[in-house]
């Protein structure tokens, strides 16, 4: 049997580290999503004192970012259905030219991306996931498994968030904390800490919400209700959770407060 440690010992030492390896490893995590929401605009958008239309747009994605978000998935959605509805096409007979419309338009985007000299991420991260989407369907000769992928994203994404909240680090405090310019030290203030817990629940629930309503349309089968709901519950739902975001940072960074930042 191991005797006990004394609080000076090794053990004692180590857990007075961690908490500081703890905000270290949290501040950097910050850092790193903080930048990558200052490139998408988000930074914009959480300093401005009053809601912009303009910075709004740009913090999802602007008109091009919304038209690569929507289009493939629209596209697959109508092809498939008219030729299954109105064609009447077998189902697996609909679904390689609905792939390959989908598929050829995110080629499109990604290439008028590079033309252009933009920044091609975006364009790109979309084109793997609609490759990797059409391959898995492809492969299952299962329409429906198109939205596979995305089942996971959101699954992955409430997961990470969820444990954000439950270890007190929330992400969305990390973000807002560094998009301030306030660092860590929202986490000393109640209310923000609060704000930052009640916010990442939020996006949790977005995520979650999506799963239960589209899993029910997938294990049904229902090629067209799901496309649906996942085009709705995509940029217009994601649009109107982050001006929900906005509405509670600016509650508790007033103006003045942000400033002074």
């Amino acid at each position: 049997m191991n005797p006990p440690t004394a609080p000076g010992g090794a053990d004692g030492a180590r857990a007075d580290v961690e908490p500081g390896e703890r905000s270290e490893l949290a501040g950097e995590f910050g850092r790193q999503l903080a930048a990558a929401a200052e490139r998408s605009g988000l930074g914009a958008l959480a300093r401005d004192e009053r809601l912009s239309g303009r910075d709004l747009l740009t913090a999802i994605g602007g008109v091009r970012g919304i038209l690569e978000a929507l289009l493939p998935g629209l596209v697959f959605l109508v092809v498939y259905s008219s030729l299954t509805s109105f064609a009447h096409l077998e189902t697996q007979a609909a679904l390689v030219p609905a792939l390959a419309a989908s598929v050829g338009l995110a080629v499109v985007f990604t290439i008028a991306r590079v033309v252009v000299k933009g920044q091609p991420t975006q364009a790109i991260a979309g084109l793997v996931g609609v490759l990797a989407s059409a391959g898995l369907s492809l492969w299952t000769g299962r329409a429906e498994d198109n939205y596979v992928l995305g089942f996971w994203t959101n699954g992955v994404y409430a997961t990470v968030l969820l444990v954000s909240v439950l270890v007190r680090w929330p992400v969305i405090g990390l973000i807002v904390g560094f998009l301030m310019n306030e660092g860590l030290a929202w986490r000393q203030d109640r209310r923000k800490l609060r704000a930052a817990q009640f916010l990442t629940l939020v996006w949790v629930g977005l995520f979650v919400a999506r799963l239960a309503v589209q899993l029910p349309f997938y294990f049904a089968q229902n090629v067209e209700a799901l496309g649906a709901t996942r085009l709705l519950m995509g940029v217009p739902l994601y649009a109107l959770v982050l001006v929900f975001t906005w509405l509670v940072v600016r509650a508790v960074y007033p103006a003045k407060d942000a400033a002074a930042e």
